[in-house]
């Protein structure tokens, strides 16, 4: 069963995020309300989110306050921020909004299908990065009982890198779909995080190939001796 990503909506006012919580319901995500800066700054202690929509005008802790406490996280400061705005002031306020580390910046009014559709992209991008996590833990796992492989009916190590090189195969194949529907749309700031996502895969992927019987440490393939 695929664990659900969280989204975390940042507004002051609860009509906003009940409108936030309305479009977003489509994805069939766990979506968490915070009211203000210091909701959201506690909320990110304990659990992990795909995205934060974050709004800019907030008494107290702004959302450029906000932002900055998060990216000065190391826990958090690889989540993306989409900046939603009820004043424009120019590109001056827009750059603001970007210097803090946001991947968007949406005015309001906006578009519910433009902003779920962005969210839906960091929420895919979110659940690649779980599963090659995953991947990658089981690999650890495997060779920290590396030893005991083989006993007791265990499988043999050729058979577990089979198991794990396909396990990867999968998440490669889906990863490189994502990739091909992110250069169509041409968010830079997706692609950029899916190129992230590829570099990886490429290096989980040359681990695994390093493992297999046959190749010695400088990646060079022999053939199995008797």
């Amino acid at each position: 069963m695929v664990q659900k990503a969280k989204i975390l909506l940042v507004d002051d006012r609860p009509e906003n995020l009940l409108a936030l919580e309305a479009i977003l319901s489509a994805l069939d995500q766990t979506l968490v309300r915070a009211a203000s800066g210091e909701e959201a700054l506690k909320a990110l202690l304990t659990d992990d989110f795909a995205v934060i929509l974050l709004d800019v005008q907030m008494p107290g802790m702004d959302g450029f306050e906000t932002a900055a406490h998060i990216k000065r996280r190391e826990r958090t400061r690889d989540i993306p921020i989409i900046f939603l705005t009820a004043i424009n002031h120019g590109p001056h306020h827009t750059f603001r909004g970007y210097a803090a580390g946001a991947v968007d910046y949406i005015s309001k009014p906006f578009d519910p299908w433009v902003l779920r559709a962005k969210v839906s992209v960091f929420v895919e991008l979110y659940m690649k990065n779980c599963q090659l996590r995953e991947q990658a833990a089981l690999l650890r796992l495997q060779l920290e009982q590396g030893a005991s492989v083989g006993v007791n009916g265990a499988k043999e190590p050729a058979g577990l890198l089979a198991e794990l090189s396909a396990r990867l195969a999968a998440v490669e194949e889906q990863a490189e779909a994502l990739s091909k529907q992110l250069d169509e749309s041409a968010d830079a700031a997706a692609v950029a995080t899916a190129a992230h996502l590829e570099r990886k895969l490429t290096g989980l992927r040359r681990a695994l190939d390093a493992l297999e019987p046959g190749t010695s440490e400088g990646g060079v393939r022999y053939p199995p001796q008797d």
